[in-house]
């Protein structure tokens, strides 16, 4: 037991460590390798009776130590009560590890039953179909994806152009079983020439992509025609405190200050981050000609000839009999209207409509309520209680572009966690973004690893679309990031001021643009036909029964 617990640590181990931002990821091309030794050695030569609760268990160990290692900054978030939210990183943590368990799981029954080398197939294909799912329902929480393991290292997957991060995972994924196989037929036949062979294979595996990626790395053209001047604001606004207890024109003074005294020369954007303003409240979008947030940052805009105001906003609109109103509004009870709010992100123009997007990609829990016509009449008030939401935002359906009038600047508006979905992203690219801007507030969870992934996780987002991204935070890190990954210029994590940037402007799309996660596609193709030819043998196995 005690051989068993070792292996499974290990592998937890081994995911933590090489995870970013300042992981070393060569170690996740062997992180699978120890829990697939000890689900061999479980399945074949131990005399435990409940093999597969046994397998699940010490395959959450290794989940979770992996989960809890590279996420445990979720804790720093606060209740509104000011203590920490246990809830924030046990939900994601549990559910993350149990879902990874029963994959698992799943591989170590279709294995037993039909073989090793197409249950090996099987597992590939099932975790790339699992971490797809992680991108795409309510629960969605794609933090941890195995390709995800290179954005500290991006040098080294400068083909997510065309494959996106599911491309980085079945990279990873072949890695682990190559070496395993490897392991094992060494173990039973103990010839020297295979072992040297195999590990060629494995070597192989790791070193040909590897090199394709550096060589294409230096081949990438960083230089583009077009460019333009982008001035990224970090207010440093305390999102717990400071943030609820200053009035909205002292707020949006502060911020605009700090961009009048870091503008230098022409200036094509103003970047402000995600919720940026108003402070306390929100914006009502019927009523946008009238706020004195707006109307303020409108003159100073003035001062700058063609400049254009981009900024994340707390908004709301106001439907005043419910059959207009909206499936994600909620009923103000005490004056009888229905409200939706949104995480907004807004395009200002001196003399022109303010143009808006609504976040699309919501955190669970804290901006929507997941699956929330069957669990919030079980659950009723208990989110709120631990920190989260009764109620979810609103949301656009499609992804916008801000165009901006003075040039050919075509902005994609990406708000904070939207930046964590890849295939997500190349939305805003097919609708003409030439230019990926990202507002975000990384605040929530202090100084700690949590913003450092989620900056480094904008790396492959500049790679997979091969646009330049300019990316404005609240406390920092506020960057640009050119097409091949590379980050040009920040303003440290805590800093409170302004850079002033040059970005490229690239036309064009990527494979991976066009085509999107076709490495899922085909994973799901494989996982259907293992699938049917699991249940076939079944079948055919208890009629050979029935006959006998």
């Amino acid at each position: 037991m005690l051989k068993y617990l070792s292996l499974s640590v290990l592998s937890g181990l081994l995911f933590a460590i090489s995870w970013p931002a300042h992981g070393i990821p060569v170690f996740i091309f062997i992180a699978f390798v120890p829990l697939m030794l000890l689900e061999h050695h479980l399945t074949n030569f131990s005399t435990v009776k409940r093999k597969k609760l046994a397998v699940f268990g010490f395959s959450f160990l290794s989940f979770f130590i992996w989960n809890i290692l590279t996420t445990w900054w979720l804790f720093n978030s606060l209740m509104p009560d000011g203590s920490h939210s246990i809830i924030a990183v046990a939900v994601p943590t549990l559910l993350n590890s149990t879902m990874m368990s029963l994959v698992f799981l799943f591989y170590h029954v279709y294995k037993k039953r039909i073989g090793t080398y197409l249950g090996l197939v099987f597992f590939v294909a099932l975790w790339i179909c699992f971490e797809k799912l992680h991108t795409s329902w309510e629960l969605s929480w794609p933090w941890l994806t195995l390709g995800n393991a290179f954005a500290g290292w991006h040098q080294w997957v400068q083909w997510y152009d065309t494959t996106g991060v599911f491309g980085g995972s079945l990279w990873i994924l072949t890695a682990n079983v190559a070496a395993y196989y490897t392991y094992r037929l060494f173990q039973v036949t103990r010839k020297r020439k295979e072992l040297i062979k195999n590990t060629a294979i494995f070597l192989a595996i790791i070193l040909i992509p590897l090199s394709l990626s550096l060589v294409k790395y230096n081949q990438i053209k960083l230089t583009s025609d077009k460019t333009v001047n982008a001035v990224l604001l970090q207010p440093e606004l305390d999102p717990y405190a400071e943030k609820y207890s200053k009035d909205s024109i002292t707020i949006v003074n502060e911020l605009l200050d700090i961009a009048k005294k870091n503008a230098k020369g022409k200036v094509d954007f103003f970047i402000a981050p995600e919720t940026a303003i108003p402070g306390s409240g929100g914006l009502s979008e019927n009523g946008f000609a009238y706020s004195h947030v707006l109307n303020r940052i409108q003159d100073f805009t003035k001062q700058y000839p063609q400049s254009v105001f981009l900024t994340g906003a707390s908004t709301y609109k106001v439907y005043l009999s419910e059959d207009k109103a909206s499936e994600t509004a909620y009923l103000v009870g005490n004056v009888g209207v229905w409200v939706d709010s949104y995480n907004t992100a807004l395009q200002i123009v001196p003399g022109q409509k303010i143009e808006t997007y609504h976040k699309g990609k919501l955190v669970p829990g804290v901006e929507s309520f997941p699956y929330i016509t069957v669990l919030k009449p079980l659950l009723g008030e208990a989110m709120l209680n631990f920190g989260g939401t009764i109620a979810s935002l609103g949301s656009d359906k499609e992804r916008k572009v801000f165009s901006n009038p003075y040039n050919t600047a075509k902005v994609a508006p990406i708000i904070c966690y939207e930046s964590v979905y890849g295939e997500y992203v190349t939305e805003y690219v097919k609708n003409g973004a030439n230019l990926l801007a990202i507002m975000t507030n990384d605040s929530w969870w202090g100084y700690s690893p949590g913003h450092r992934q989620l900056l480094a996780l904008a790396k492959l987002r500049a790679i997979e679309t091969r646009k330049e991204v300019v990316r404005a935070a609240n406390s920092g890190t506020s960057a640009h990031i050119n097409v091949r990954g590379d980050v040009v210029e920040n303003l440290p994590y805590g800093a409170q001021g302004a850079i002033q940037v040059k970005a490229g402007i690239f036309e064009g799309e990527t494979p991976y643009v066009k085509y999107g996660d076709v490495i899922y596609r085909i994973a799901l193709f494989v996982f259907g036909f293992l699938f049917i030819y699991f249940w076939s043998q079944i079948y055919l196995s208890s009629k050979n029964k029935v006959k006998k």
